[in-house]
């Protein structure tokens, strides 16, 4: 496919090079792009007034979009579709014609010529897509990720409908878990149409590296253990759960420190939480990182805490294996298909913090085997993964062609 090019399509990209909002398609997009001429990434965003990121009331995401430009890095050309939304429902049902409108413009007026369309998320970017594949008559995969699979078509029958019209226009569907493959099939897709195809990470970033020099480098205590999560503060993060198994985590073990990276619209009610159950000395919210800051968080650590109340099939446990930690979390979407025995980690059912707390006091006192982690971690590179999506690629333009 040296010779082709290949259109991306995603509801949220990277403002440049080393943030960490959707990183899991950008690593994507840098791992298959050796194997295009080249690639344009279409970034469906919001449409936010600079004035209006000032507003503590706008979701913070939505506060950083007001300032994303296009920009370009190798043979990719990224570019930000800007349409009109407010978060009602009203604007949420029609947000994918929003987006394809403004998409199709953009695509017009920069002469975007593609062979393939790559749909990140079924709603909007899967339902812009269907409307491009129409249009120019090229083939489309779709990659649904977490809850545009497990959620949105489950909440009524309008969206079921909308959401099975997308896949049904898809020449294939990549989902990332099996707990989504099987929702997938409960909407009536047929097997033939769909590949199970896991999130992975960079090797290159995340490896094992100190941890005394993570530590001087983020000036993290180096008599304490750590506790680390890494993720969205949103309530199906489940980070209230981690807060109060910390209160029981205190109880049986000293110097306990345990580190939340992430930004997001909990940080208020987490905060509340932290001081009600006075864990001001154990608990801190650090806001979000640069993603090239993350590994040294990871392997600054002792234990790596997801505490999701679902999942698709989530990133930061990968980079968390890639580092060799041992990975505490619960068992959602497609975690238990990668955490399959207790040398890589510990399950816990979700909203359930004393299970929690008891998982994360046997995982800091557990004798982990690093190397077995890590010799676990390599079927999960990002380079491994393109082999996958390369072979769905080429078997759907084969198919296309004849």
């Amino acid at each position: 496919m040296k010779s082709s090019n290949l259109l991306v399509i995603t509801d949220r990209y990277p403002h440049g090079k080393d943030s960490v909002a959707s990183s899991f398609v950008y690593s994507r997009v840098n791992v298959l792009k050796k194997y295009f001429k080249r690639v344009f990434v279409i970034s469906l965003n919001p449409f936010i007034p600079k004035l209006f990121s000032k507003f503590s009331f706008m979701h913070p995401r939505w506060r950083k979009d007001a300032f994303a430009k296009d920009y370009s890095y190798d043979n990719v050309e990224v570019r930000f579709a800007k349409y009109f939304m407010l978060p009602f429902d009203f604007f949420k049902r029609r947000k994918g014609e929003f987006a394809y409108k403004v998409a199709k413009k953009l695509i017009e007026r920069e002469k975007i010529d593609f062979d393939l369309i790559h749909a990140h998320f079924i709603y909007p970017s899967g339902y812009v897509g269907a409307k491009l594949k129409e249009i120019y008559n090229k083939p489309l995969i779709i990659t649904g990720h977490g809850h545009d699979v497990y959620d949105m078509p489950f909440k009524n029958q309008w969206w079921k409908e909308k959401i099975i019209n997308i896949l049904n226009q898809a020449n294939h569907i990549i989902t990332v878990s099996k707990s989504n493959y099987d929702k997938l099939l409960q909407l009536g897709i047929p097997s033939t149409k769909i590949s199970n195809i896991p999130n992975g990470y960079d090797p290159s970033l995340f490896k094992p590296i100190s941890m005394n020099d993570s530590r001087r480098k983020l000036k993290i205590p180096m008599d304490k253990k750590i506790i680390l999560s890494v993720g969205n503060l949103e309530i199906v993060k489940g980070h209230e759960y981690l807060i109060k198994a910390m209160k029981k985590v205190i109880q049986k073990e000293k110097d306990i420190l345990c580190l939340i990276v992430g930004a997001g619209s909990q940080r208020r009610n987490l905060e509340i939480l932290v001081n009600r159950l006075g864990l001001q000395d154990n608990v801190r919210l650090l806001g979000s990182k640069l993603h090239g800051e993350i590994p040294f968080w990871i392997n600054a650590c002792d234990v790596f805490v997801l505490p999701s109340l679902n999942e698709g099939n989530p990133t930061v446990m990968f980079e968390c294996l890639g580092c060799g930690k041992p990975f505490v979390g619960t068992r959602v979407g497609g975690i238990p298909e990668v955490i399959i025995s207790e040398k890589l980690g510990i399950l816990v059912e979700p909203k359930n913090h004393e299970q929690l707390a008891d998982a994360i006091l046997k995982a800091l006192n557990k004798e982990w085997d690093r190397e077995y982690i890590l010799n676990y971690a390599k079927q999960f590179t990002w380079d491994e993964i393109a082999k996958s999506i390369m072979a769905v690629y080429e078997e759907v333009c084969k198919n296309d062609r004849g």
